[in-house]
């Protein structure tokens, strides 16, 4: 065979396997498709996401309510007994919320532990209809209790429902029923689903205290047919802030689980966009993928035995399960690979393929392709930050044309890598060239055998690119149709990250996207070495890399289908008599340019907690409305011990109000702070003595969430002779509701700013504890 059609045929192999490892990652579905009543239809579930998510369902809200009576009456239909629960909890964060949970129970035929599903029902605060973030995963649990009901099993273990309230606020619903409630004490594994976007693959994560062998071995028996994880993103997620429900289980219950979530059009998150029809049915159909058989293999399945010493190395390929192996395979396979590696290089000089002075001249292509492929990410998104000013008001860091931002910077990091590589590239030195990427690749996989364990499976690429080292020197016949399926596995360990870190932590992640692609193509770089003209495949894919920003630059405007994200906040402070509006927005638009014709930069000492650490950005006078203050009353008590001051605390909103939140400086400790009779526990247990309210890292002393005009009864006790002042800030979401200041609504083309108070009222005053 001709080596240019060998060459075509390993390209088209390469192709196939970056569009398998994008595409065959989910199931295909067809809404209109029958299903039979005991199979999981996607088409059922997306009913029950419309039911749920017609308007913001947040608690506390008229549709709260609405989600919670119909996620009942679906349970009833389906011959279920309801239990609910209700009452207060005070997290670790000082999140203070009265939480209702919905509850129910199928009982199996054995006397094992149960088996737990789980969802939460609300929606964020105080715009998004939660149409992902939530009720995807209420849907998934709903069709496919339904679908195993109706195919007549019968479980050895119970199964136990629970649709958690105030997951978005705190985790307070989690936390009530681990703390209260009486079935937590059955749980032995909990499958809980959840979302940070509206589409893509939904990738399950570990939830464990101890080792995550029996966990893995039980996900992998159950045959999930489309499994998207790997061990690295486990690492990454236990060092990451980014708890759910299933962290409250784990924490204060000892509950193994595993945890559902897809990420990808992340800009939809808890926003007004997540709507049903944004939400993607393929990723909708991939939740019950899992849910289906998993539901099926753990109700009959020992979940007594899922606490393991033992950790192993996990990672997904495209239509076949998990490959793993343990941990205590780490070092052997590294120093295995290191020996494979050094016996390659021997070998290859012995036969006089290989060179030790063109080995060493390899670094310099591969280190100048990384450096300019990460300045190039790096610099492309720092510019188009000031081409494009309005994509700061995208708190998300993902913008509506982002994937067209990821795509152009893939192709520039291959039109680099093509260009420089051309420059290095001499006749039959293609397999020199590949030794320096070996040598880099080992050493990282070293760097994840000692600092990030899960990680450790990167030695898999390495030792099919010295497979693929080997086969240069013996120059086979069908050389490169070979090399090209030895590349697939570093394809499909390798693209996820490249097209997930931009979308999961913001577009500034584009330089480690182009960094990735660099690491990938030295690993392919026996196929691209083959090519004759890979200057002009450079010049190709450069040619490609201006039509993505182009694409993306026609598409950098806000409008109604790509909304832009806007923000208005009144305040009423009552301590110095003035009112103002306020903004988050770098930039004013069409909607909040009336309002700051005399604006100042905004200073706010004390301001509600936000995802991003998100502030005013500036203010201007405001009228002043008739805005009744809440009462607040402040006792001493009289029996207080020597040494200390206690102090009784009521507060009462005299308005209808959402949020209550008070400060006070972050180096006053109390000794004690309950609030409705509740004790928030310490941040970090057993690692920490950090405490929100006695030993604390910043100034909020307690968010709390009315869902009525319940009285917040507060107990502090102070060093003796302490007065600290507090602050209090009074939110309701009504601002446009409120007749005295007229707020006319957004057009289409707008939607509110996410994770802040935003389209808010507030109230703020200040009292002394004397």
């Amino acid at each position: 065979m001709a080596k240019n059609i060998q060459a075509l045929i390993a390209l088209l192999v390469l192709i196939a396997g970056i569009t398998w490892s994008v595409q065959g990652t989910r199931p295909y579905v067809d809404l209109n498709k029958e299903v039979p009543v005991n199979e999981f239809s996607t088409a059922r579930a997306f009913n029950h996401v419309q039911a749920l998510a017609q308007q913001p369902h947040y608690v506390g809200s008229a549709a709260h309510s609405h989600a919670r009576n119909y996620i009942v009456d679906q349970l009833e239909s389906l011959g279920l007994l309801i239990e609910m629960q209700e009452g207060f909890t005070l997290n670790k964060t000082g999140t203070l919320v009265r939480s209702q949970n919905i509850l129910a129970r199928i009982a199996g035929k054995g006397e094992g532990p149960a088996l737990l599903l789980m969802s939460h029902y609300d929606s964020a605060m105080h715009s998004s209809p939660g149409a992902s973030d939530a009720a995807s995963g209420v849907a998934t649990i709903l069709e496919a209790i339904r679908a195993y009901r109706a195919s007549g099993n019968v479980p050895d273990n119970d199964i136990i429902l629970l649709f958690t309230d105030a997951e978005e606020l705190g985790l307070n619903g989690a936390e009530l029923f681990v703390k209260e409630h009486p079935w937590a004490a059955d749980v032995g594994l909990a499958l809980n689903f959840e979302s940070r976007g509206s589409g893509g693959n939904s990738f399950m994560l570990l939830e464990t205290n101890g080792g995550n062998k029996a966990l893995i071995d039980l996900f992998t028996e159950a045959e999930v047919p489309y499994p998207v994880t790997n061990s690295l993103a486990y690492s990454v997620y236990k060092m990451l802030p980014n708890d759910t429900d299933l962290t409250v289980l784990r924490e204060q219950r000892n509950i193994n689980g595993l945890n559902f979530a897809f990420i990808d059009d992340h800009f939809d998150y808890h926003t007004a966009t997540d709507i049903p029809e944004n939400l993607d049915a393929r990723t909708l159909a991939h939740q019950g993928s899992y849910l289906m058989p998993l539901l099926k293999y753990s109700a009959s399945a020992p979940l007594s035995s899922l606490n393991s010493e033992e950790d192993v190395l996990f990672f997904d390929i495209p239509g076949l399960n998990l490959v793993t192996y343990p941990y205590s395979w780490i070092f052997p396979l590294l120093f295995i690979s290191l020996l494979l590696l050094l016996a390659v290089i021997i070998f290859g000089i012995l036969k006089k393929k290989l060179k030790v002075k063109p080995i060493l001249k390899g670094f310099m292509p591969l280190l100048l392709s990384l450096f300019m492929a990460g300045l190039a990410g790096y610099f492309f998104w720092e510019f188009a930050l000031w081409f494009y000013p309005q994509y700061q008001e995208m708190e998300h860091g993902f913008t509506y044309n982002g994937y067209w931002y990821l795509a152009a910077i893939i192709f520039l990091a291959l039109a680099i890598c093509l260009y420089v590589y051309h420059r290095f590239r001499k006749p039959q030195n293609t397999h020199e060239l590949l030794v320096a990427p070996l040598i880099l690749w080992w050493i990282i996989s070293a760097l994840a055998a000692v600092y990030l364990k899960g990680a450790a499976y990167f030695v898999i690429p390495l030792m099919f690119g010295i497979v693929q080292l080997f086969i240069l020197i013996l120059d086979l016949k069908w050389k490169l149709i070979l090399l090209a399926f030895l590349s697939l596995p570093a394809i499909f360990i390798l693209m996820p990250f490249i097209l997930s870190f931009p979308v999961a932590l913001g577009l500034k992640m584009l330089f480690l996207s182009a960094v990735l692609v660099v690491l990938l193509f030295v690993l392919l770089w026996p196929i691209f070495g083959a090519l004759r003209s890979n200057q002009l495949f450079g010049f190709v894919n450069f040619v490609i890399f201006i039509g993505l920003f182009l694409v993306a630059h026609f598409q950098s405007e806000f409008n109604e289908a790509r909304p832009r994200p806007n923000s208005l906040v009144y305040v009423a402070d009552k301590d110095r008599n003035i009112a103002t509006w306020n903004t988050y927005d770098a930039g004013l638009d069409t909607f909040t340019a009336a309002y700051f014709e005399d604006a100042e930069a905004a200073q706010q000492e004390y301001w509600f907690g936000s995802k991003n650490g998100s502030s005013f950005s500036k203010t201007a006078p405001a009228p002043q409305i008739m805005l009744p203050a809440p009462y607040i009353s402040v006792q001493k008590a009289s029996n207080e011990a020597e040494g200390e001051d206690v102090y009784h605390v009521k507060i009462a909103p005299n308005r209808e109000i959402n949020r209550i939140a008070l400060f006070a400086d972050k180096t006053i400790n109390f000794k004690s702070f309950k609030a409705n009779g509740l004790e928030a526990g310490y941040l970090q247990p057993g690692q920490s003595e950090l405490h929100v309210h006695k030993n604390r890292w910043w100034d909020q002393l307690l968010s709390y969430y009315a869902v009525s005009k319940d009285t917040l009864r507060l107990e502090m006790t102070v060093e003796e002779g302490l007065q600290p002042e507090i602050t209090l800030l009074e939110g309701s979401y009504d601002l446009f509701e409120n007749p005295q200041l007229q707020v006319p609504a957004r057009d289409e083309a707008m939607i509110p700013r996410p994770f802040v108070l935003n389209d808010a009222i507030v109230v703020k005053k200040t009292f002394i504890l004397k």
